[in-house]
């Protein structure tokens, strides 16, 4: 038996009715995006001092404040797209 690649490919249109489906379960389109931000929660201050706190509590080289640096981004993103 002599191998072919052909064999392996799929036809172009099962790919095209494929994306047709899935594009048809989008609720708008990319342009329809702006608007859409994420609410951003706001914490009291006893409660940030708190986390401050159980932070600085930490063993050096936590991963988890590599992880809390990124959510701050997140959140600063989240403020600048309101």
């Amino acid at each position: 038996m002599q191998f072919n690649d052909k064999c392996w490919t799929r036809p172009p249109a099962v790919l095209a009715a494929v994306m047709s489906c899935l594009s048809g379960c989008a609720a708008v389109g990319s342009d329809g995006l702006h608007g859409a931000c994420t609410p951003v929660v706001e914490y009291p201050r006893a409660e940030q001092a708190r986390v401050a706190d159980e932070v600085a509590a930490l063993p050096d080289g936590a991963v988890i404040v590599q992880w809390m640096a990124d959510y701050a981004v997140l959140r600063e993103q989240a403020r600048a797209c309101r």
